[in-house]
């Protein structure tokens, strides 16, 4: 059985309408338990399409770094926004993310005409039209392309924060709730780091 890949369909639709450029959209990092929540916007290049590019849980880390490098060469635009720990904890995970998503969208170089976006939320106050597609990076290149550098900007910075605190393992885990990460908020309490909101660092919280 054929498994289908992201492509380009929904990109040239809109080209053939007159729009264009068109971003792709998503974000990394909802679910961990620690750090920033990252979002990306990717505007590819039509001729210059990366080969491979699929949705980034598809993809070995190995495979993922490849990608990053080669999207970053060959892409018109590329940009990566954060929500921060703190901003997590004040407007939750999900208002949190749709906030990346803008400031994404918002610091492209080359300001889309419309953007495609993972997902079936529409982030308020976009710089430009935009369309939800549900399972977007399993079915749009450039929503792919913006899992796929959200991901690895988020691993990368979960992995620096690990030479500050290694006690917790971020490089490990990336801040997502394994035993070990849940075994290590229980020895150390929270880090300045982790989102306070969410349960089970409360609880380590309570219990430091």
């Amino acid at each position: 059985m054929t498994i289908a890949k992201p492509d380009f369909q929904f990109e040239w639709a809109l080209r053939r309408k007159g729009v264009w450029p068109v971003a792709g959209l998503d974000e990394a990092g909802r679910g961990p338990l620690a750090g920033p929540v990252a979002a990306a916007a990717v505007i590819l290049d039509p001729d210059h399409i990366p080969e491979g590019l699929d949705d980034s849980k598809k993809l070995s880390a190995a495979r993922r770094e490849r990608l990053f490098e080669s999207i970053l060469a060959r892409a018109a635009a590329v940009s990566v926004a954060l929500a921060s720990p703190s901003e997590i904890d004040r407007l939750n995970i999900r208002a949190a993310s749709l906030l990346a998503m803008r400031r994404a969208l918002a610091a492209l170089a080359l300001a889309p005409a419309h953007a495609l976006i993972d997902g079936n939320v529409l982030p308020p106050d976009l710089p430009c039209p935009a369309t939800t597609i549900v399972k977007g990076d399993a079915r749009c290149v450039s929503i792919a392309a913006a899992s796929i550098v959200a991901k690895v900007t988020r691993d990368r910075l979960m992995e620096n924060l690990d030479r500050e605190w290694p006690a917790y393992g971020f490089a490990r885990h990336a801040g997502y709730p394994t035993a070990f990460h849940r075994d290590a908020l229980k020895k150390n309490g929270p880090s300045p780091f982790h989102r306070l909101s969410f349960a089970p660092v409360r609880a380590a919280l309570t219990r430091s």
